[in-house]
């Protein structure tokens, strides 16, 4: 007999999971979107980002610490980025560029993310967070889309993105992420 075998097949439904972002739709048809199953050992790397991130950013940025404990307490974690290769070539002005060409002629800004990127690519980042997102929850793994620890994952260059979001796992009798302090 086997007792409480779901969390052995975790790391497995991690990889559906990253499925549904893939196969999300894309602006154009264009796949920017980066997809990372976290390994144990860079579950640490990424929680000792996030509290140095709090430490640094100051007063009013506990949650990078509260973060890190939900990481260290998940099961696994998935990263969903993009990585931008252009601009959508709407020329819309949703990024605060007149141009789609002035816009990626810009020196991007390097903190937490890398930008002014095009808003579509955004938009496709998001919607493939949301299938990802929905299909944890038709599996029944609680989760939780922490921009905390995307931040980190760029930061530690674990993920070479331009924006990235961090989505832990857990199955347990009570979800962590919910009676967050």
């Amino acid at each position: 007999m086997i007792l409480n075998p779901e969390s052995e097949v975790l790391e497995t439904l991690a990889k559906s999971i990253l499925l549904a972002a893939r196969t999300a739709p894309k602006a154009k048809g264009v796949d920017d979107i980066i997809t990372a199953l976290v390994e144990k050992d860079d579950i640490e790397v990424l929680a000792l980002t996030m509290e140095r991130l709090a430490d640094e950013k100051g007063e009013g940025f506990y949650f990078l610490k509260r973060d890190a404990t939900n990481l260290r307490n998940a099961g696994a974690a998935v990263l969903i980025g993009v990585k931008t290769s252009g601009a959508a070539g709407f020329d819309c002005r949703a990024c605060g560029f007149k141009t789609c060409a002035e816009m990626l002629n810009r020196q991007k800004v390097e903190a937490e993310f890398k930008g002014p990127n095009c808003m579509f690519k955004y938009i496709d980042l998001g919607i493939a967070i949301g299938a990802a997102a929905a299909k944890a929850k038709d599996l029944c793994i609680d989760n939780r889309v922490m921009y905390t620890l995307g931040a980190a994952a760029r930061i530690s260059g674990l993920l070479d993105v331009d924006v990235v979001f961090g989505i832990p796992l857990s199955v347990t009798g009570k979800n962590i992420f919910f009676d967050r302090k």
